[in-house]
C-alpha cells in the first residue's frame, strides 16, 4: 500500500512538472523590485540547520517555512523516533523521509548550489534534521526542565549573594570616604578650586552611580542567564545578549581592523621620536662650538632647532592625518577647514610677529644679556622668543615690545663691542674762554680716569666741538667693557669732573653763566675755596667826561 502511494506521488509529481515550472519561471520573472530572496534559511528552535532554494511554485522563503513546520510537527509527536529518518532517490529529486511523511525533496538545483552530489546532501540534511530533533527532545525533557529550574534557583542565589556583598562593600566604602582625613581641597596658591567636602560628596556620589551600573549590569546578565534555560525563552536570552555583545563585537572589529594603521601610527611616531632627538643633539654641538659650519653662529641653534623641530612635527602630523580615526568623516573635515580658516582670520599680528622673530634671530641684532635701545626703550634683554621680545630698563621697569615692532625700529645695541673694543662713553662741559684748554683736557682726563669702570686703556680723550659767545664745549670721550652700568659709571664720571674742576679753581660754564665781577662771588663751592676768602666789594666810581 505504502510503495503504491509513492508511486502514484512520484507520476503526479512528474507530469505536473513542466506546467509548475512554467507557473514559477514566469513568477520569478515578474517585475523588478518584487524579485524574492534566492535563499532562505531553514530554521528550527531559532536555530538555522541549512538553506533552500525556491523552486517551481515554491519561492526560497515559502518552501524554508514550510520544511520547518513538518520539522516542528515532528518533534511534538512523541511517536516519532528520529533515527527512523531516511533518505530515498525518486527520480527527479532525493526525498527525506519520515515515515510516510516527506519531510523535503532535495532537487538537482540544490546540489548545484553546494556542489555536491544530490544523495550526499539529501544525507547531510537528513542528519542535520535529525540532530535537531534530538536535540529539541532532550531540552524539553522533564529533565532539561527541571536542570533549569534548578540552575535558575543558583543563578537567583547567587545574584542574592552578589548584592548582599556589594552592600557591605560599598557602605564599607561609603564610611571610608566621608572619614578619610586624606582628602584634600583643591587650590591653586591661594585660590579652593574645590572644598573638601565637596569633593568627598563627588567621590560618594561617583561610588554610588558605580553601583548602580555594577547592579544594574548583574541584573541584565542574570535575566538573559536564566532565560537561556529554558528553551521557550532561550531566543529572547540570546537577544539580550545580542543587545551588547554586538555593539562589543563592533568595537572589537574596529579595533582589530585598525591596527594595522595603529602600527603605522607607531612606527612613523617612533622616527620622528628619534629623528628629533638626533636633530638635538646636532643643534646642541653646534651650539658647543664642538661642531662648526662656516657661516652659523652658536646662538642660532637653538632657534634654529625649534624651527626644524616644528617642520618635523607638521610633516609627521601630515604623514599621520589619512590613518587617524575619523579622518575621513565630514564632521572631521569640516572641523579642520573651520579650524584652518579660523586661525588664518584670527592670528595676522601673530603670523607677522613670528616672522619679524625669525628675521631678528639671523639678524642677531642683540642677544640676551644686551644693553640696548629700541626706539625711545633703554635696557636690558631679559627675554626673545618668537613673538615679543622682553626689556627690563634700568629703573627696573620690565617692557615687552612685539617683534614687528621691534623689527620696524631701529636698534641700538651697547654691548656688541664692548668687551672686545669698547663702549665710548662720552659727555660735554662748556668752560669759559679764561681756562686754559690744555688745564681743561687734563682735568677732563683725570676725572675719566679716577672713574670706576673707565678703562685706563684706551685712554680718554677731548674733544672741542664748538666755541660759543660765552664759553668753549669740550666733550670728554671714555671706554668702558660694562655697558649694563652706563648710569652708574655717567654719575660717577659727572661727580668726578665736578670735583676736579672745583680743586683747580676752575668755573663750570654750563649751561649759561653770567655775572657781574666786581663784587661777585666766586662760583665754587666753599670747601674748595682759598683761605680766608671773602667776596669783594662793590667798587663805584666817578668816570669824567673826557670832553669836559
Amino acid at each position: 500500500m505504502t510503495s503504491t502511494r509513492r508511486c502514484f506521488q512520484h507520476i503526479l509529481r512528474l507530469s505536473c512538472m513542466p506546467f509548475l515550472l512554467s507557473i514559477a519561471m514566469s513568477a520569478q520573472a515578474g517585475p523588478q523590485g518584487n524579485q524574492t530572496p534566492a535563499v532562505a534559511p531553514v530554521e528550527v528552535d531559532h536555530k538555522s540547520l541549512f538553506e533552500v532554494q525556491g523552486v517551481l511554485s515554491f519561492p526560497a522563503h515559502a518552501r524554508a517555512a514550510a520544511i520547518s513546520r513538518r520539522i516542528n510537527d515532528l518533534s511534538k509527536d512523541i511517536t516519532f523516533k528520529p533515527d527512523s529518518l531516511t533518505t530515498a532517490d525518486s527520480g527527479s529529486t532525493t526525498d527525506i523521509l519520515a515515515n510516510d511523511l516527506v519531510v523535503m525533496s532535495v532537487t538537482d538545483q540544490d546540489a548545484k548550489a553546494i556542489g555536491q552530489s544530490r544523495e550526499t546532501v539529501a544525507k547531510d540534511y537528513a542528519d542535520r534534521i535529525r540532530n535537531a530533533l534530538l536535540t529539541m527532545r532532550r531540552e524539553y525533557s522533564l529533565k532539561s526542565i527541571l536542570l533549569g529550574i534548578l540552575y535558575a534557583i543558583v543563578a537567583t542565589s547567587v545574584l542574592y549573594f552578589l548584592f548582599r556583598a556589594l552592600s557591605i562593600l560599598f557602605a564599607k566604602l561609603y564610611r571610608t570616604i566621608e572619614s578619610s582625613r586624606r582628602i584634600r581641597s583643591i587650590k591653586i596658591q591661594r585660590f579652593e578650586l574645590l572644598a573638601a567636602h565637596r569633593i568627598t560628596e563627588i567621590m560618594t556620589g561617583v561610588t554610588r552611580l558605580l553601583r548602580l551600573a555594577i547592579s544594574i549590569l548583574a541584573l541584565y546578565f542574570y535575566a538573559s542567564l536564566v532565560l537561556s534555560f529554558f528553551p521557550w525563552t532561550r531566543g529572547y536570552a540570546e537577544i539580550l545578549l545580542s543587545y551588547v555583545l554586538s555593539p562589543l563585537q563592533m568595537v572589537w572589529q574596529g579595533i582589530v581592523s585598525y591596527l594595522p594603521n595603529v602600527f603605522f601610527i607607531g612606527v612613523i611616531g617612533l622616527v620622528s621620536f628619534y629623528a628629533i632627538k638626533f636633530i638635538k643633539i646636532i643643534f646642541t654641538e653646534l651650539e658647543r662650538q664642538t661642531i662648526t659650519v662656516s657661516g652659523f653662529y652658536p646662538e642660532w641653534a637653538e632657534p634654529t632647532y625649534k624651527i626644524v623641530r616644528f617642520l618635523v612635527f607638521a610633516l609627521t602630523l601630515i604623514v599621520l592625518f589619512p590613518y587617524l580615526p575619523g579622518s575621513r568623516s565630514p564632521a572631521f573635515r569640516g572641523v579642520s577647514i573651520f579650524l584652518g580658516v579660523l586661525v588664518s582670520l584670527g592670528s595676522t599680528s601673530a603670523v607677522a610677529n613670528i616672522v619679524a622673530g625669525v628675521i631678528l634671530t639671523y639678524m642677531r641684532p642683540f642677544k640676551t644679556g644686551d644693553r640696548v635701545k629700541i626706539a625711545d626703550t633703554v635696557g636690558d634683554i631679559v627675554e626673545k622668543n618668537l613673538l615679543v621680545t622682553r626689556v627690563r630698563t634700568i629703573k627696573n621697569v620690565e617692557i615687552t615690545i612685539a617683534n614687528s615692532m621691534v623689527l620696524g625700529s631701529h636698534i641700538v645695541n651697547f654691548s656688541c663691542s664692548a668687551q672686545q673694543e669698547g663702549l665710548i662713553l662720552h659727555t660735554t662741559v662748556t668752560i669759559g674762554y679764561d681756562a686754559p684748554w690744555r688745564v681743561v683736557h687734563k682735568l677732563l682726563i683725570d676725572a675719566a680716569l679716577l672713574t670706576e669702570h673707565v678703562l685706563q686703556e684706551p685712554k680718554p680723550f677731548i674733544f672741542q666741538t664748538a666755541l660759543d659767545d660765552f664759553y668753549v664745549h669740550y666733550e670728554l670721550n671714555a671706554f668702558t667693557n660694562q655697558p649694563g652700568l652706563m648710569a652708574g659709571i655717567y654719575s660717577d664720571l659727572h661727580q668726578n669732573i665736578q670735583d676736579k674742576f672745583y680743586e683747580a679753581g676752575v668755573e663750570i660754564m654750563s649751561p649759561h653763566f653770567s655775572s657781574v665781577r666786581d663784587g661777585n662771588q666766586v662760583a665754587i663751592p666753599p670747601e674748595y675755596r682759598p683761605k680766608g676768602y671773602s667776596a669783594p666789594r662793590f667798587r663805584l666810581g666817578i668816570f669824567e667826561d673826557p670832553a669836559g
